[in-house]
Parts: C-alpha cells; sequence; structure tokens
C-alpha cells in the first residue's frame, strides 16, 4: 500500500490569500493542527496550529515564514513512510508531492489510523505475545517455525530495540486464541516470554467491566 492510495479528498490545502484565522477553522473542524499551504499548484510549506497563534491568525498565509523544505512524501512511498513522517515532524497530516514538488494531496494520520485498523493484521481475532531477548539471538523464522510447530502462524511482528542496550522485544500477533502450547515452546527453546495477550479473553474482561459500570449507573 503507498501514500496515493490513501490520498484524502476531503481537505483542500490552504492558499496564500487564506488567512491564519480561517486555516484555524478549518483544522477545528477536520480535528486536524497542520494544512499545507500551496502556490501556483507546488507545495510552499506546512503550517501548524502553533505557527499560526505565535504569528497574526488575521495576516494572510502566504505572508508567513515557511521552511524551505516541508515534510512531505511521494506517492509511491509506502505507508510506512508515511507514519515515519507523521512520527518524525509530529504531523496529522501528511502532504504527498510528485517529483517536481507538485502538490497531489494529503494523507491524515485519522485515515492511516483507519486502514491499519481495518487491515487483518487488527481485525482477524488471534493473540499477542511478547518476547524479549539480545539482539544477537532475534531471529523471525526461527520465531516463525516455533509458532507454526503448534500449528498457528503469524499475523504481523514488529521489534522494539532501545538505542542504549543490547536487548530487544520482538512483538508478534498470532492467529490463535489458544496459545499455551506455543507459550511452553517459546519458554523450552529458552525464550523470554515478556507478556501475553489472548484478544478473546481481553474482550470478555471488557464486556464484564462495560456490564458492571452499566450496572452500578443504573443503581
Amino acid at each position: 500500500m503507498t501514500a496515493e492510495a490513501l490520498i484524502s479528498d476531503a481537505l483542500v490545502p490552504l492558499r496564500p490569500t487564506d488567512t491564519g484565522e480561517e486555516a484555524l477553522g478549518i483544522m477545528n473542524e477536520f480535528y486536524i493542527r497542520h494544512l499545507p499551504l500551496v502556490r501556483e499548484g507546488q507545495l510552499v510549506g506546512v503550517l501548524s496550529e502553533d505557527s499560526i497563534l505565535d504569528a497574526d491568525p488575521m495576516q494572510e498565509v502566504g505572508q508567513y515564514r515557511l521552511p524551505a523544505q516541508p515534510p512531505s512524501v511521494f506517492p509511491d512511498d509506502h505507508l510506512y513512510d508515511v507514519m515515519k513522517m507523521l512520527v518524525e515532524y509530529k504531523l496529522t497530516v501528511v502532504p504527498v508531492i510528485d517529483r517536481e514538488g507538485t502538490y497531489l494531496g494529503m494523507v491524515t494520520n485519522e485515515d492511516l489510523l483507519k486502514f491499519f485498523g481495518e487491515s487483518s493484521t487488527f481485525r482477524d481475532p488471534g493473540s499477542i505475545v511478547i518476547l524479549e531477548m539480545g539482539r544477537q539471538d532475534y531471529s523471525l523464522a526461527e520465531i516463525a517455525r516455533i509458532v507454526e510447530s503448534e500449528g498457528a502462524v503469524i499475523l504481523s511482528s514488529f521489534v522494539t530495540a532501545n538505542a542504549d542496550s543490547n536487548r530487544v522485544e520482538v512483538t508478534i500477533k498470532v492467529n490463535s486464541q489458544s496459545i499455551a502450547a506455543t507459550l511452553a515452546t517459546f519458554e523450552r527453546f529458552n525464550y523470554n516470554v515478556k507478556a501475553s495477550f489472548n484478544e478473546k479473553q481481553l474482550q470478555e474482561s471488557l464486556r464484564e467491566r462495560y456490564d458492571s459500570l452499566m450496572n452500578y449507573l443504573n443503581v
């Protein structure tokens, strides 16, 4: 999946003649804190809510001083690149441009979150296991082999590393809600199972808490 596939059609960029106040109105309406500024089809900047409040909201945004190279992605960039840009620059929208700098649209953090939330990785039932190990011991192929030996498969995985440590955390989601045997096999192969979560049990627990809250409110 690339950035082009998630370009929003609900938002339009700012024009140089728009005022900061108008920009704030759009941001408030769509629950975002950033908007791209486009002049003659070219991306010239990304305005933030803070930058407008620090300037003069009654002034035209085309008169604001902005960084020379605004953050953006290309249409064929992967969604992971979009996510990286969102996090690195603390954005709520990421402009999409072609190689000549022509503005094509924007991807919002809401659209990105919705895409991942609707993917099979999150939608399909299963369980989550967090393993901790040394960097030199990490092997996704070996972890997958252990999971598959118990009749399950890995739906997704990601690694969390700390620059100040030689340890890593590997979080995997498997397509089984019965993972006792899988956890036992990990421990038999000397893996440190830091945590595990069964989605079915979690949902039942949340339902019980919700019912208890409703009963309390009805008293």
